[in-house]
C-alpha cells in the first residue's frame, strides 16, 4: 500500500493520533496496518497543509461565473451553445469541462414545466376567489363535478427543450415555457367527482356552444346521474369562449344546474388536470397507428381510474387553494 489516497479514514486518524504522541513510523505504520512509505507519505502531505493534489483547473472563478450567468440568462440553450458562448467570452475549456462545470454548479437537464402565462388582473381574481372558497369542506367540494377538455397525440415522445435549472426551480418563470391554450389537435371531454369518472366525448369539430351544449346533454347529464344519482351537485367549467357563451348559461339554468364560478387560466387548481396527466402517463408506451387506435386506448385507460384516486385528487382542493393564497394567485405546483 504505496499511495496515501488508499489510505481509510481510520487509519489516517491512527496516524495522525500516533505521530502526535511521538511514535515512529515503524510502529505507527505496525498499528495501522499499513506500509511505512504510506504513513511517511501522509504526514509530510499533513506537514506541507497539502489536502490534495491533481491537475490545475483551467478555470477561474471569474470564468466561472461568467458561465452561470450565461445559463441563467437563457437556461433554454443546449450544452453546445453555451460552451460556444462560453469559449467566445475568453475562456479555454471543452465541451466536456463546461458540463461537468454545469453539474457543479447544481444544474440538471430538465424538461420544463408548463404553465399559462397570468397577467395581475387574472392573479387578483385567483387570489380572491381562492380566499372565498378557503373554508370550503371536503364533504362541499365532493358535490362538485369538475370537466375539462384535453389534447391526445398519437406521438407522446416530442417534449420540447430541455432547461438547465437548479433543484427547487421548477416553478422559476425563467425556468418554464408558455402553454397554448388552443392547440390544434384530437380534444376529449371528461367529466369526474370523488365519486370516480364519467363517459368520454370526442370531439369531432372545434367546440363552439352549440357543440358544448349537445355535450352537456348527451354525456355530462349522464356522468351526474353515474355519479350523483338524484343528490345535488355543482358543475365546474373553465372560462372557454364555448363554456361561457350566453346560451349556454341558459342551458344551465333550463336544466337547473349550479356552475361553480372559477377563475381564468387555472388548470392548476383542477383537479381532473392531474387525472390527464395519469392517463397520459400510462399510455407513454402505447403506439397506436391511427385515430381509432388512439381512442380505443384513451377508453381502456380511462376505463381504469379508479374512485379512490378521484377522491384523492378532491381531497387535494384545500392544498391547491392554500398555495394559490400563499403564491398571491400565482401558477402553483398542480
Amino acid at each position: 500500500m504505496g499511495k496515501t489516497s488508499d489510505l481509510t479514514a481510520v487509519q489516517k486518524t491512527i496516524i495522525d493520533t500516533l505521530h502526535k504522541e511521538g511514535k515512529t513510523q515503524k510502529v505507527i505504520a505496525k498499528e495501522a496496518g499499513c506500509s511505512q512509505s504510506s504513513v511517511s507519505k501522509h504526514i509530510n502531505r499533513q506537514a506541507k497543509g497539502r489536502k490534495k493534489c491533481g491537475r490545475k483547473k483551467c478555470t477561474s472563478s471569474r470564468d466561472n461565473r461568467t458561465l452561470q450567468r450565461i445559463v441563467t440568462t437563457n437556461s433554454f440553450k443546449n450544452v453546445g451553445e453555451i460552451h460556444k458562448e462560453w469559449t467566445a467570452a475568453g475562456v479555454s475549456a471543452s465541451r466536456t469541462t463546461t458540463r461537468r462545470l454545469m453539474k457543479d454548479m447544481g444544474f440538471r437537464c430538465r424538461i420544463p414545466c408548463v404553465k399559462p402565462l397570468l397577467n395581475m388582473k387574472q392573479r387578483k381574481k385567483r387570489l380572491a376567489w381562492a380566499k372565498d372558497k378557503k373554508d370550503w369542506t371536503d364533504a362541499e367540494w365532493s358535490k362538485v363535478m369538475f370537466s375539462d377538455e384535453s389534447k391526445f397525440c398519437i406521438s407522446f415522445g416530442n417534449q420540447g427543450p430541455r432547461v438547465w435549472r437548479k433543484s427547487g426551480e421548477a416553478q422559476n418563470p425563467r425556468c418554464m415555457r408558455s402553454s397554448v391554450k388552443f392547440p390544434p389537435s384530437v380534444m376529449v371531454w371528461g367529466a369526474m367527482s370523488s365519486a370516480g369518472v364519467g363517459p368520454l366525448c370526442f370531439l369531432r369539430s372545434r367546440v363552439n356552444a352549440a357543440v358544448y351544449q349537445e355535450v352537456l346533454e348527451h354525456f355530462m347529464l349522464p356522468a351526474a346521474d353515474q355519479l350523483y344519482g338524484d343528490a345535488d351537485f355543482t358543475f365546474q367549467q373553465d372560462l372557454a369562449p364555448a363554456h361561457s357563451a350566453k346560451t349556454t348559461s341558459t342551458w344551465f339554468k333550463d336544466h337547473g344546474i349550479p356552475v361553480l364560478d372559477w377563475p381564468a387560466n387555472s388548470p392548476d387548481l383542477n383537479p381532473i388536470e392531474n387525472l390527464w396527466g395519469i392517463v397520459k402517463r400510462r399510455m407513454q408506451y402505447a403506439r397506436p397507428n391511427n385515430a381509432e387506435e388512439l381512442k380505443t386506448t384513451i377508453r381502456a385507460t380511462w376505463a381504469l381510474i379508479t374512485p379512490e384516486q378521484c377522491h384523492r385528487l378532491i381531497e387535494s382542493m384545500p392544498r391547491r387553494i392554500t398555495a394559490v393564497i400563499e403564491a398571491k394567485g400565482a401558477p402553483t405546483k398542480y
